[in-house]
């Protein structure tokens, strides 16, 4: 992609080690990075009403108790 100009933007450490991970290969530019990132925020996909639907369920039952950890599955698996 053709840039008609650059700029200069300051960002922390820990910040620019976020943005290394989200590297699909090691020689990825931040510029590209940036640009999957802003181009997934300003995506207008809505998730559907099913979703919607089971995702308020799942709440509801965290909420009321009805789940299983992680440790109970290992115990349950003899993991």
């Amino acid at each position: 992609m053709p840039t008609s100009s650059v700029t200069t933007i300051k960002i922390n450490s820990g910040l620019k080690a976020r943005l290394d991970l989200l590297k699909v290969h090691p020689r990825e530019t931040y510029n590209d990075v940036v640009s999957r990132l802003a181009d997934m925020a300003s995506d207008d996909e809505t998730l559907s009403s099913s979703t919607l639907e089971r995702i308020e369920k799942a709440v509801a039952d965290l909420k009321a108790g009805r789940y299983v950890t992680a440790e109970e599955i290992d115990r349950e698996l003899g993991l």
